[in-house]
């Protein structure tokens, strides 16, 4: 039977797969996807995670249970071998092993851009995984319960501020879903008022939020600058050390939470793979997502989503090439799993063609903004599009009906402020209480009764 192997099970990869799912006829090919989570992210969902609007587990898709008729392999896949048509997988903790394929599907999505600034890769936290997501926001609500009872300071100012690096959507999301989980969280702390936290947000650039008009990037600064969190613009982080945070604007914040959302980048995976890459590390792939030895096509080898350079034949793109969004890497797992299915039939593939539908963003809750072309909403109506657009969007029914849940049981209770950090250092209660053997020689002290 003919194996289609699938290299990364997120959004260009599950979709490629989900949609393979209903096409293929019953003994038609096999479909694997490997991939080292055992479930896809719904990535504009983590800033709400953080939020606490959201529980972590209904923003992630598992991969077993909404794709049964795939074989998930959770490893990493450290080598191809395109003219053996094989890949190596490495699970963790296991030794390798190859797996044969007849068509290779790679989308490996993306990681996050970093920079070598001092205290950055030491201290720093992305917004990429529901890992990150969940650790912020339990550092955070653990860092309110702390301050409470501290005197004023700066030690307390310190346990108080939180800084985003990154003016793009996902800063912007993060920062403002944040900030409304604090402002919200104050009515149980009797001794903190919105002026002991301090929020921060740093841009290289001059402007937030590219993908919106600059009238609305404006909105967005003024809405939060009411709300006390500030904006600083064409302003760059130059050392993080210990959270002792250097501006190049002169200003220093000490701070125990910055969130790094400054871009991403392909994953790095395929260096001396002999796949072609461009100069940012993506794979070069033509419009109907077949990856390019320059003009020439290499037969069964596919590629979409952030990891790979597609052309977009709309002219919306930067430099002629899909930007690395959601909207896209869904889309192109679609049109990808279409063209695999016409070329096991000896059917003609299409090219991948999509404009820009726009662009919605949540700033906390009430808060939110819409923009398609020149038409922009913003504030509640924002916010209402935002949930609607995104809760309809993440995949399969059971997920919609867990994540719209959340919403409802949050206008009746509000939001869940539980911290359950320590979930991170699970031995450390058994470990302290835990009897251990008696050095040799000694006898065992009887426990105390």
């Amino acid at each position: 039977m003919t194996r289609i192997v699938i290299v990364g099970g997120g959004y260009a990869g599950f979709y490629t797969a989900f949609k393979l799912e209903r096409l293929l006829r019953r003994g038609e090919a096999e479909v694997v996807v490997i991939d080292p989570l055992p479930y896809m992210t719904y990535q504009p969902f983590l800033p709400e995670v953080a939020a606490g609007s959201i529980e972590s587990r209904h923003a992630i898709i598992p991969l077993r249970r909404h794709l049964p008729k795939t074989r998930v392999i959770n490893a990493r896949v450290t080598g191809i071998n395109h003219v053996k048509k094989t890949v190596t997988v490495t699970p963790e903790g296991l030794d390798d092993f190859t797996l044969d394929y007849d068509h290779v599907v790679i989308t490996a999505g993306a990681v996050s851009r970093t920079f070598p600034i001092p205290g950055v890769a030491d201290f720093a936290i992305g917004m990429k995984t529901i890992e990150e997501a969940v650790s912020v926001r339990d550092r955070l609500i653990d860092n309110m319960h702390v301050a409470a009872d501290m005197p004023p300071g700066p030690a307390r100012d310190r346990m108080l501020t939180l800084v985003v690096v990154g003016g793009g959507f996902a800063g912007i999301e993060a920062f403002a879903e944040l900030r409304s989980l604090v402002s919200s969280m104050l009515k149980e702390f009797p001794t903190l008022t919105i002026d002991d936290t301090h929020f921060h947000l740093i841009e290289a650039m001059d402007r937030i939020m590219p993908e919106v008009s600059l009238k609305s990037s404006l909105w967005v600064i003024k809405n939060l600058e009411r709300r006390q969190a500030h904006i600083h613009l064409n302003t760059q982080l130059t050392s993080a050390v210990g959270g002792k945070l250097e501006l190049s604007n002169g200003m220093t914040l000490e701070t125990d939470i910055v969130i790094w959302t400054a871009g991403v980048k392909a994953q790095s995976m395929l260096g001396g793979t002999g796949i072609p890459l461009d100069d940012r590390d993506r794979i070069c792939a033509g419009a109907d997502l077949r990856v390019l030895d320059g003009e020439t096509v290499l037969e069964g080898m596919w590629s979409a989503g952030d990891v790979a350079r597609v052309p977009d034949l709309s002219g919306g793109g930067v430099g002629g090439y899909c930007v690395p969004n959601a909207q896209h890497a869904v889309r192109q797992g679609k049109i990808l799993a279409k063209n695999l299915a016409a070329v096991l039939r000896d059917e003609n593939t299409k090219d991948y063609v999509h404009k820009n539908l726009g662009a919605v963003a949540g700033l906390g809750v009430g808060y939110g903004v819409f923009q398609s072309g020149n038409f922009a909403v913003t504030g509640l109506l924002g916010w209402i599009m935002h949930r609607v657009y995104h809760g309809f969007a993440i995949p399969t029914f059971e997920r919609k009906a867990r994540v719209f849940t959340n919403w409802a049981l949050h206008l009746i209770w509000g939001r869940d402020f539980a911290s359950v950090r320590k979930v991170q250092r699970p031995r450390e209660f058994f470990e302290e209480f835990a009897t251990r053997p008696a050095p040799v020689g000694k006898k065992a002290k009887a426990p105390s009764r």
